[in-house]
Formats: structure tokens, sequence, C-alpha cells
């Protein structure tokens, strides 16, 4: 996959997303620009999640989900019929709501996923790396033969994105990642965020305004439309999105008046 000379990590063109009949995502023109957090909100079931497993082919997973447009990841459509969806998940990695970490050590956590695609550089700092840039380090490096299991729910989430990096992806997709966490855990994930989006490109589905004003350089607002299809109702950089957005739509939702 050949780098393209722009400044976006991954654009969505045309993009129509089906679970058999029901179109979930209708005709979304969207560029993530690089090395930056883009938050996508709206109300439940405007399709946040089913846009953002569109980044890595994670849908495909559903039997009956299918996709119609294009996504271009350097310049290449990754739902080109040549293109290894596994390939893809390596580059653009993928962190969800619920943590869950494997029922392995922290130390096999961490490597397990670089290991299996053949990694042939040092191991243990790859691990130390990883949780190094996780923050998550300092917590467990007396313990790393102890189960990921055994971790705190703040610290789980933080092993799950380590693990994501060990892969050294470009792109990390996260669903909701602090939904399920408490407000000092979640403060944590966001610290995180920030700092590592200095080398990697964010996207994030947050039902949470105050989190996406807080951590996001870009928002995409997803809305129903009249054939209850999410739409793309406005992409703009987030300052601009919640203080002076061009939709009424968009004001009224982020001020609460639905969803």
């Amino acid at each position: 996959m050949s780098q393209t000379n722009n400044n976006h990590a991954i654009e969505a063109r045309n993009l129509n997303i089906y679970y058999g009949d029901f179109l979930a995502v209708r005709d979304v023109n969207l560029k993530i620009k690089q090395r930056k957090i883009t938050a996508i909100i709206g109300p439940s079931g405007c399709g946040k999640s089913t846009m953002l497993r569109a980044f890595n082919r994670m849908n495909e997973l559903v039997p009956t989900a299918h996709t119609e447009g294009e996504v271009l990841y350097h310049g290449k459509n990754i739902y080109a019929s040549e293109v290894d969806p596994v390939e893809v998940r390596c580059r653009i990695g993928m962190v969800f709501q619920k943590p869950n970490p494997f029922p392995k050590s922290i130390y096999e956590n961490v490597a397990w996923g670089a290991r299996i695609n053949g990694y042939q550089g040092n191991i243990d700092e790859l691990v130390e790396q990883s949780l190094r840039a996780s923050a998550l380090w300092n917590e467990v490096k007396d313990k790393l033969g102890q189960s990921g299991l055994s971790l705190s729910g703040g610290q789980q989430q933080r092993l799950c994105i380590a693990r994501t990096i060990a892969v050294k992806p470009d792109i990390i997709l996260m669903d909701e990642p602090a939904s399920a966490l408490d407000p000092i855990a979640t403060l944590k994930i966001e610290e995180l965020m920030r700092e590592i989006s200095k080398d990697y490109t964010i996207i994030v589905v947050t039902h949470n305004m105050q989190q996406a004003a807080r951590v996001s350089d870009f928002t995409a607002f997803f809305n129903l439309g009249e054939d209850r299809a999410g739409v793309l109702e406005e992409y703009d950089k987030t300052k601009n999105l919640f203080t002076n957005p061009a939709k009424q739509t968009t004001e009224d939702y982020i001020s609460g008046r639905f969803g």
C-alpha cells in the first residue's frame, strides 16, 4: 500500500453499509486527518459503531453485513477483493467498549499479537515499550506473569490499548473506550489518547459530549435520516462544531435537545 502525499490517514467515499436489506449508514464521505483524534458522535442507533468498524472491515464479521463504496487507506480501497482483511486489522487496530484482555498473563496479552504476526525484534523490549506507551508499565512491571484479568477495569482497557500498540498500527479505532469505567479511569484513558495521538491517528466513538469536546481535534456528527439510515450531518474541527455548528440539528444534539 503506497503512501499518499496528503495529510489524511483514511477516507470514506460514498460509503453505504447494510445489514441484510437494512441500510444502516448512507452515502458517507469523510476524510480523517493523520495523527489527530476524530470523535464520532450522534444519537443511539445512528450507525456510529457501524461506521467505525467500516474503517477496518470488522463489520464483515457480521454475516449479513455488506458494504458499498470505498474506504481509502494510503490510496488503496481496503474493500478491494485482493486486500487481506487480517492485514487491514493489523494496520488499523480496534479497542472495544468493554475491556477484553485475553485469559493470559499481562506479558502475553501484549506479546501475543506481535508474535503471531511474525515480529522478529526483542519481545521483552516491545512489551515494555507498549506498556509504557499505554501508561501502564509502572503499575504492572513487577507482575507481568499475572493474568490480565486480574487488573482493574481501567487497567484492563489500557492493557488492551498496549496490545493494540504492540502490533504497530497506523490507526487506532476506539468504540466508547471509557463508557464502562469510573471517572478517574476515564480521565486516564483520555490523557492516554492525547498522548498517543502524537504517534497514531485515533478515531473514537463516544456518547459523552464533554469527552468529545475534551479529547478530539475533529468531530463527525451522525444523525438518523428520514429513512432511518445513519447519515453524516456535519464534520468540522471540534471547537467549531461545538461553539458554532453549521446546522441546527447539530446544535440541538450537542445542547441535549434530543439523542
